[in-house]
C-alpha cells in the first residue's frame, strides 16, 4: 500500500463517521436526497451519491430518519428528516465531537492540560 493510499484510507475513515452526523443535522430540515448531497459538498462536507444513498436508507432503517414521498411535483422525490432518536443522537455525537476537537486543538498546540 503506498503512502497516498494508506492517506486516502484514513481520510475516508475520518470522514465515515462526520457525514452520519452532517446528514443527522442538515436534515433536521426535510430535505430530498440529492439536494442533500448538493448541500453537504457545497459547505465542504465531500460525500458521492454511492455513500449517501445507502446511508440515508441504514439511517432510517436504525429509526435515526424518517421519510415520506412528495408526490405533488412531476417527479416524485423521497424526503428525509431527522426523527426524534435521531436528533438525541445528534446531541449527543456534536457534544463528543466538540470534546474530540478541544482535546486535539490541547495535543497539538502543546497544552495537554
Amino acid at each position: 500500500m503506498s503512502t497516498d493510499d494508506t492517506t486516502s484510507g484514513h481520510l475516508q475513515e475520518l470522514r465515515r463517521g462526520t457525514v452520519v452526523l452532517a446528514c443527522l443535522v442538515r436534515l433536521r430540515t426535510a430535505d430530498y436526497g440529492y439536494a442533500l448531497l448538493e448541500s453537504l459538498n457545497a459547505i465542504g462536507i465531500t460525500v458521492d451519491a454511492n455513500t449517501l444513498y445507502p446511508l440515508l436508507r441504514r439511517l432510517e432503517k436504525q429509526g435515526l430518519l424518517s421519510s415520506a414521498w412528495n408526490t405533488e411535483e412531476a417527479r416524485p422525490r423521497k424526503f428525509y428528516r431527522t426523527s426524534p432518536a435521531g436528533e438525541a443522537l445528534a446531541v449527543e455525537l456534536i457534544a463528543d465531537w466538540h470534546r474530540i476537537d478541544d482535546a486535539l486543538t490541547r495535543l497539538t498546540t502543546g497544552d495537554e492540560r
